[in-house]
């Protein structure tokens, strides 16, 4: 069983879908620790409610990023964290934590990467006028959106959507996708190949 630690900025909504999965015996993994940028992030609630330990760190501490990944880092591995899933965490991660869990790191963005990098990836794409957006899971290095893609998953922008619908359009196949996708990595399937590209089994 997959030991992972979820990083989380907000309401937690993908963190309560893969406790859903879990729950579910869909995905082999224990949450063994919640980490939040923001002390008041209703995550935290949903990680409580769920007996997962948690942690908040202040805005005092990130204005040293590579300190405050460090002590991420420090107890994420303390608390037994193999793999760290980013959901909603609105960061960039630094050295500190991804050299401490090298090809470990796996984040969610709600676009097609390499498309709309950044905080705002479903305003982007609406407001470009594209047909077709989606969900991009990959694993995180040390420059902001990017790293090896595991997958993706499309969403189609209809005539009628407004920018609330093609939110929740994006944030349905986000819960869907996540939970798959790290249980995929937490079957061995996942691998890195010689090139940067990820192989799934």
């Amino acid at each position: 069983m997959m030991k992972l630690g979820v990083l989380i900025s907000g309401g937690g909504t993908n963190l309560q879908a893969l406790i859903d999965a879990i729950a579910a015996g869909t995905l082999d993994a224990e949450i063994v620790l919640v980490v939040s940028s923001k002390p008041d992030a209703y995550g935290l609630v949903r990680a409580s409610e769920a007996g997962i330990p948690t942690m908040a760190l202040t805005p005092e501490v990130y204005q040293d990023r590579e300190q405050a990944d460090t002590i991420i880092a420090q107890e994420l591995k303390s608390a037994g964290a193999e793999y760290v899933a980013m959901a909603g965490y609105m960061r960039m991660v630094g050295n500190g934590l991804l050299d401490a869990f090298p090809n470990r790191v796996i984040n969610l963005h709600p676009a097609l990467l390499p498309s709309f990098k950044g905080a705002h990836g479903v305003l982007d794409a609406y407001e470009a006028g594209v047909k077709i957006t989606g969900v991009t899971v990959h694993f995180a290095n040390g420059e902001y959106d990017e790293g090896p893609i595991i997958a993706q998953r499309a969403v189609v922008v209809e005539e009628n959507d407004s920018i609330r619908g093609l939110e929740k359009k994006i944030h349905d196949v986000e819960h869907e996708l996540y939970p798959e996708v790290l249980q995929l990595v937490a079957t061995g399937r996942v691998s890195i190949d010689e090139g940067g590209k990820v192989r799934i089994q």
